[in-house]
């Protein structure tokens, strides 16, 4: 008869386990009874008092005893379950312990634990719009795709899947989806997830060019709109981020305690600033105007409602430039700068699909549509470089206003720099030629002394 122990004793007796000995074995009245095999050391069967049946292997490792379940009878056969156990001594042999292996896999991280770190740790440290980016990519592409899996398990072919299939709708939008993986697989590599970064070397789409300037009559038809819109505090932050160049993110937060209006400069704090650095603007003369008329508006309304309001209730005081109904700082203003666009000739009209792609209709059976902008609110600060640049100013100059501590992205701008170079050459041209320039003038250099 087969060796049987309960979890107080044992038998002395071994005989070969078969599948028939197995189902015939009688359950224990309490707790659990295991009957080892006379042909592998340590493996065996364990019966529950509810009749339940598992191979398992007795070893040691490290010096302590251990037992690990090799699977469930009948799913698992007396013979494959041998099998599985003598595959298992060949790796306890050589020092490796298959429980502990186990419990590693089992605790190992997934990707939905990698996003959480990054997440915390990483995400919560970027600019606002940037953790806004960073966590609808997060919920949309990387958690749906990868959550379960675990970091370890990550392939450089799952990484190419998932950017081809978002790629055929959304390009740009597969590109920045990798460059986050990038980014959570090198933080992996430094948290000990994996030693290697599978999101490297994936062969990127090509992107449609995102700069755009406006021409002077498209600026023109733009400041018409912004003038007389009924959004008028979406309005005048359009209208300044045209005349300082600011970002949007910058100016939508931007509070009264930032403007000198005496001395006609913005003195940006770091903490606003994408390149955390404090950055003061002069202002124009036209950006000066509009603030005057802003703070006098916005002051003279801050006067009444302090006069009206409750005897207990604190004196309000200027704050933010463009606050919102409770106060705030007003957030990205689409749907006003659609309708600023779609007035200015600046947005197109197309049918709008379901997610089927489907033309949407109406409850009259009308076709549903939808206007999308062919600019960018911040192509209004390419616009704002993109002048100062064609009006001759130096690269240097244009980086300082913008706010680039790097020269090489003011170097975008630097073709736009071809009108006045070639104005000045012309000049030049027409010194060393004794020809009428362009300006109407005739040097003749014969007439000259050294």
């Amino acid at each position: 008869m087969a060796k049987s122990i309960t979890d107080t004793g044992a038998d002395t007796k071994k005989d070969k386990l078969t599948d028939a000995l197995v189902k015939d074995l009688a359950s224990p009245a309490s707790g659990n009874r295991i009957v080892y095999d006379s042909e592998v050391k340590g493996f065996g069967v364990r019966i529950t008092k509810a009749g339940a049946r598992a191979f398992i292997l007795n070893y040691r490792a490290s010096g302590r005893e251990r037992r690990i379940t090799i699977g469930s009878y009948p799913d698992w056969k007396t013979t494959p379950a041998r099998d599985q156990a003598k595959e298992l001594k060949k790796r306890i042999d050589v020092g490796e312990d298959p429980m502990g292996t186990r419990h590693a896999l089992r605790a190992a991280p997934t990707m939905d634990d990698l996003a959480d770190r990054f997440e915390e740790e990483h995400i919560t440290k970027r600019r606002a719009a940037t953790e806004k980016d960073y966590k609808s990519i997060l919920k949309l592409y990387v958690r749906p795709e990868l959550g379960k899996l675990k970091v370890a398990d990550i392939r450089h072919s799952d990484i190419e899947r998932l950017h081809a299939r978002i790629a055929k709708k959304a390009p740009y939008r597969a590109n920045r989806t990798v460059a986050v993986l990038s980014k959570m697989f090198s933080l992996a590599v430094k948290w000990e997830y994996r030693t290697d970064n599978p999101a490297r070397g994936i062969e990127r789409s090509p992107e449609e060019k995102r700069e755009r300037f406006l021409s002077p009559a498209e600026i023109e038809k733009l400041a018409g709109v912004l003038a007389t819109h009924r959004e008028k505090v979406t309005a005048n932050a359009i209208r300044l981020l045209l005349l300082t160049g600011a970002r949007k993110g910058e100016m939508l937060s931007a509070q009264w305690s930032e403007f000198d209006l005496d001395a006609a400069v913005w003195v940006k704090p770091s903490a606003h600033t994408k390149t955390k650095k404090e950055h003061r603007v002069p202002l124009s003369a036209p950006a000066l105007l509009l603030l005057t008329e802003m703070k006098e508006a916005a002051q003279k309304k801050l006067d009444e409602e302090n006069r009206t309001r409750a005897p207990k209730a604190p004196e309000r005081k200027l704050t933010c430039l463009f606050p919102g109904d409770r106060g705030e700082p007003i957030s990205a203003p689409r749907k006003a700068w659609v309708s600023i666009c779609r007035q200015a000739g600046l947005a197109y009209e197309e049918p709008k699909l379901d997610a089927k792609g489907k033309p949407v209709v109406d409850k009259d059976g009308k076709p549903v549509t939808v206007w999308h902008p062919t600019v960018r609110i911040h192509d209004l600060r390419h616009t704002y470089a993109a002048i100062l640049a064609s009006a001759g100013l130096s690269l240097p100059i244009i980086g300082r206003l913008l706010g680039h501590t790097q020269a090489a992205t003011t170097q975008r701008y630097a073709h736009l720099m071809d009108d006045p170079l070639r104005a000045a050459t012309e000049r030049v041209g027409a010194i060393v030629s004794g020809k009428p320039s362009a300006a109407g003038e005739v040097v003749n250099l014969s007439d000259r002394r050294a």
